[in-house]
């Protein structure tokens, strides 16, 4: 099996590398120097510079927009883009709904939606967990009811909704038949969040950011043709939509990015006067936690290798899912161990500790959550054993 790049793709990195250094805005790449956090606007300020570009969403087809670039070249520019600290563009409409209306919704749909999402005109959010179904998503109790008036109304709650309070937009999966069986009877709506009685309610996280929201529906109307794809067989679409997000969260680049800093970290932090990086036991951590990402990066390459022969992603992606969420919470543990007691600062006053390891609290904070959204690794090993493995349910 040969993994290395072509030439073309070689040369196609170098461009990559090129433009994110003469793009990225001097404002966004101070903190993409510290891998810092970055507000709602700077994101979709990048959002713009790429869709100016071109390259805003790589893996749609050309003729909705999209850069039409092959798997390997996708994968090419998103690791670059991580490896540059670059702001991480949100993934709801680029990632999940956008492909998923290419697939499965109407033609008046792809072309209401599909422009504005591209454009960054229109910002998505995702309910799919409630208080009482997240892991257990087909557990849903939102319900959708026809009103004989070519509308549904819905009424319940999402929580955990990503950065709800930015979004113009939201797709949800709502109980359209009570009396089928769990994974029956869901469909898939999509909800303009200026509806009357749409309301998000942030939640701060410990790192003093309103990452999530609590999303609550009150006799919302939306219109029939929101609907995509057929009533009762939004599990289907669930289904599509959770296997594109598990691929990307493999985050080979930005465990990449981790790992460097992990370095810098240790060769700057001292032990009786030598560099932690210097320390054997220190450095056999390091050096396990490279190999590790080797190993995933290599499991990447031939996911990236089935696809160019045009197999779509399939129970593999839970193998990248799990072990890219696993590498990512191990790479910032470790950093969380070489700070010392300077891992115990939250919220980083200017000098307090350095510039560069201010973010890597919060960070690890919100790393818990990999081996939990997407589907919970537990579910992807059920996953891996059932698809791949053939064991019984």
């Amino acid at each position: 099996m040969d993994l290395s790049f072509t030439p073309e793709q070689i040369a196609f990195r170098d461009e990559v590398r090129a433009w994110i250094r003469e793009a990225m805005p001097p404002r966004i790449r101070e903190k993409a120097d510290v891998d810092g956090h970055f507000e709602h606007d700077e994101i979709m300020e990048w959002h713009r510079i790429l869709y100016a570009k071109g390259w805003v969403a790589p893996h749609w087809p050309a003729e909705w927009g999209g850069a039409g670039l092959d798997v390997t070249r996708r994968f090419i520019l998103t690791e670059e883009l991580e490896l540059a600290g670059a702001p991480a563009l949100s993934p709801f409409g680029l990632t999940m709904v956008g492909p998923l209306i290419l697939q499965f919704g109407s033609d008046a749909q792809r072309r209401r939606f599909l422009p504005k999402i591209l454009a960054g005109e229109e910002v998505w959010c995702q309910g799919y967990s409630e208080p009482n179904a997240g892991s257990d998503l087909a557990s849903l109790k939102l319900s959708a009811e026809p009103d004989g008036k070519g509308n549904y109304i819905l009424n319940g709650q999402k929580t955990w909704t990503t950065y709800a309070q930015y979004a113009d937009w939201i797709f949800v999966l709502a109980r359209t038949d009570k009396t089928a069986k769990k994974q029956s009877g869901i469909s898939f709506f999509l909800v303009d969040m200026k509806t009357p009685g749409v309301t998000a309610r942030p939640t701060l996280t410990i790192a003093g950011t309103p990452a999530f929201c609590d999303t609550f529906f009150e006799n919302v109307v939306v219109p029939a043709e929101n609907l995509v794809g057929p009533l009762h067989g939004g599990w289907t679409l669930a289904k599509a939509l959770l296997g594109h997000e598990r691929t990307y969260i493999a985050a080979v680049g930005l465990s990449t990015r981790t790992l460097r800093r992990v370095k810098r970290i240790a060769a700057a932090t001292k032990e009786k006067g030598v560099p932690l990086i210097d320390v054997p036991a220190w450095r056999a951590r390091i050096a396990r936690m490279e190999i590790e990402l080797w190993a995933l990066k290599m499991a990447n390459y031939r996911a990236i290798a089935s696809a160019e022969l045009g197999h779509a992603p399939g129970a593999e992606s839970s193998i990248l899912k799990i072990r890219g969420s696993e590498i990512m919470q191990q790479m910032y543990e470790l950093a969380m161990d070489l700070m010392g007691h300077d891992s115990l600062s939250w919220h980083n006053e200017p000098g307090t500790i350095p510039e560069a390891e201010a973010s890597i609290p919060p960070q690890f904070n919100y790393a818990r959550a990999a081996s939990i959204y997407g589907g919970s690794n537990e579910i992807q090993k059920n996953v891996i054993a059932k698809a791949i493995l053939g064991l019984p349910s």
